[in-house]
């Protein structure tokens, strides 16, 4: 029976936190930012926690 892989992607994209949540970053920040108003980009640089109606699968991805 081989190993189970975790997913590159997912293992890119979020962290585990001290209590065992998962921290993701904002979508949006990446290009066309001339359009977007300082505080929206300052806001979007925050991290925050994925929202728990998508922790189970984030956590099969990661094999949590």
């Amino acid at each position: 029976m081989p190993k189970v892989k975790t997913k590159a992607s997912a293992k890119k994209r979020f962290k585990l936190t001290g209590t065992g949540k998962i921290k993701r970053k904002h979508a949006f920040k990446s290009h066309i930012l001339t359009k977007k108003a300082k505080k929206r980009k300052r806001n979007l640089t925050h991290s925050t926690l994925v929202h728990e109606a998508d922790v189970n699968n984030i956590k099969a991805q990661l094999w949590i």
